[in-house]
């Protein structure tokens, strides 16, 4: 499997130092208040417990899986829903976590659906930022890392549902994904 990846982008140290850092920046703005916490299933699941865990602010927790990409390594720019949160949003202020944003579709889709069921505040709090493949006018309250143009995985992001489980980040080598 280490064949797979052309290097490594960012090790476990480097991930975790990150954490704890987006963990005190969420303390400093949500202090005195309960937000919810809302991971983006699959792929945020691994950055999301590490962050949750690392804040000393209480979070109730929920998840949502939307998906933009299927199996395809580029996002259809049409992302839909295929799992909703559990918790009302209504008057709460709301912490959005996602493993990367990239095309922004999906995140842009998140903040009007989440407001729009009157979510009192909307933060956004990613592990990484892909501005060069950006399609739309937004971007995350916090970044952990920029990332350019590579395929990455690990740490929760996947290439056809392989590599999540890996403690670091790596870029995938393009014969991987181009076959």
């Amino acid at each position: 499997m280490s064949g797979d990846f052309q290097s490594v982008f960012l090790t476990e140290a480097q991930i975790q130092n990150q954490v704890k850092k987006a963990a005190e920046w969420l303390d400093k703005r949500f202090e005195g208040k309960k937000p919810l916490a809302v991971s983006v299933l699959k792929g945020s699941v691994m950055f999301f417990c590490d962050l949750v865990r690392a804040m000393n602010t209480p979070v109730q927790i929920d998840f949502m899986t939307i998906s933009s990409y299927g199996s395809s390594t580029q996002s259809s720019g049409m992302p839909k829903i295929v799992m909703d949160l559990a918790a009302s949003v209504e008057g709460r202020d709301v912490i959005l976590v996602e493993d990367i944003v990239d095309s922004g579709n999906t995140l842009y889709k998140m903040r009007d659906l989440l407001v729009g069921r009157g979510a009192k505040s909307f933060t956004v709090v990613t592990l990484l930022d892909k501005p060069s493949r950006r399609q739309v006018d937004i971007k995350a309250d916090y970044s952990c890392f920029e990332v350019g143009d590579e395929f990455i995985v690990g740490y929760g992001l996947d290439y056809a549902q392989q590599y999540r489980d890996l403690p670091y980040i790596a870029i995938l080598k393009r014969e991987i994904y181009e076959k």
